[in-house]
């Protein structure tokens, strides 16, 4: 078991509600908004400190984005707390008209996204989110890796004029940033550097991936470990230098590969510098029932996953 392996694990919604609670008492602009999810958005401690700033629509996921634009229309600033598979799925007209469209400075806040619901099936999977939001215009795209990079979403979310979508992770994961980490569009964190293959990963990936080039540099493979918080938008010039620089690349999301984060890192590779390519994700599929560990394992987005990955790509290019 790797050093990284043995590190504390950590829940970023808390992380993004002590950091929300923290710029509100700076802002009196700042809102929150939420869907009937105080509890599961972490929103307990912000409504007994800001009670007359929290505002529950109920389950209303269209009217709590279209609120949320008339207020930024006001002059308030609000982040949009809902279950990502709710907030995406069915308030995405909203989402593309009321908010990206008008260029209205909301930032939505996609909570548990991906598997991290797991028992509860499909129906609460976030997957898809990515591939909806980054296909509308005016919209830029975060997924934090770990609590300090999801401190840095919010305050870079707050400050920025655009809106946004934020997605907080829900299954724990340890602290991978370094404190001088850059945040800002199109700027990937280089987490570790390599000449063989480059791995790109995004939210509860980006520590596997770590993982995963921990034992393959045992077997004498040197892997570049890129997280990219930004998907939209993306940092071509690290992309680029990957492919060039590198004998390929594995991209890692706990997302569905139809138009997230290995959809855009390809779109870039093969119209500007083609490259061998692994896009791991899940498959075109709905999930089996099994918690979130086994989820991610089922679907190989696991340490060993990615490293096979990457020793195919090395075998087979």
């Amino acid at each position: 078991m790797t050093v990284l392996e043995q590190q504390a694990t950590f829940d970023c919604r808390q992380a993004f509600a002590e950091e929300l609670s923290a710029l509100a008492r700076q802002d009196e602009r700042i809102v929150a908004i939420c869907n009937d999810s105080v509890g599961s958005s972490n929103l307990v401690g912000f409504r007994e400190e800001f009670p007359d700033r929290l505002i529950n629509v109920g389950i209303a996921e269209q009217e709590l984005v279209g609120l949320a634009a008339g207020l930024a229309n006001a002059g308030k600033i609000p982040f949009v707390c809902a279950a990502a598979p709710f907030l995406t799925g069915r308030a995405l007209e909203q989402i593309k008209a009321d908010v990206a469209y008008s260029e209205a400075h909301v930032v939505l806040c996609g909570q548990s996204p991906g598997m991290a619901y797991g028992e509860l099936g499909p129906t609460h999977h976030s997957i898809e989110d990515l591939s909806w939001v980054r296909a509308v215009a005016n919209l830029d795209v975060i997924v934090p890796a770990d609590p300090v990079q999801t401190r840095l979403a919010v305050r870079w979310a707050a400050a920025s004029s655009r809106p946004s979508y934020l997605r907080i992770p829900r299954f724990k994961v340890p602290a991978v940033t370094p404190a001088d980490a850059p945040f800002e569009p199109r700027r990937a964190v280089l987490l570790r550097d390599g000449d063989d293959v480059t791995v790109i990963a995004i939210g509860s990936l980006t520590s596997r991936a770590l993982q995963a080039a921990d034992r393959l540099s045992e077997e004498g493979v040197s892997v570049r470990v890129l997280n990219m918080p930004f998907i939209e938008p993306l940092d071509l010039d690290s992309v680029l230098a990957a492919a060039r620089e590198t004998r390929g690349i594995v991209t890692a999301e706990e997302a569905t590969i139809s138009g997230g984060l290995g959809a855009a890192v390809a779109a870039a590779v093969v119209t500007n510098h083609p490259a061998p390519m692994r896009i791991l994700g899940v498959p075109r599929v709905f999930a089996p029932t099994g918690d979130t560990a086994f989820l991610l394992d089922h679907f190989g987005l696991s340490a060993d996953g990615i490293a096979e990955a990457v020793r195919s790509l090395l075998s087979h290019g």
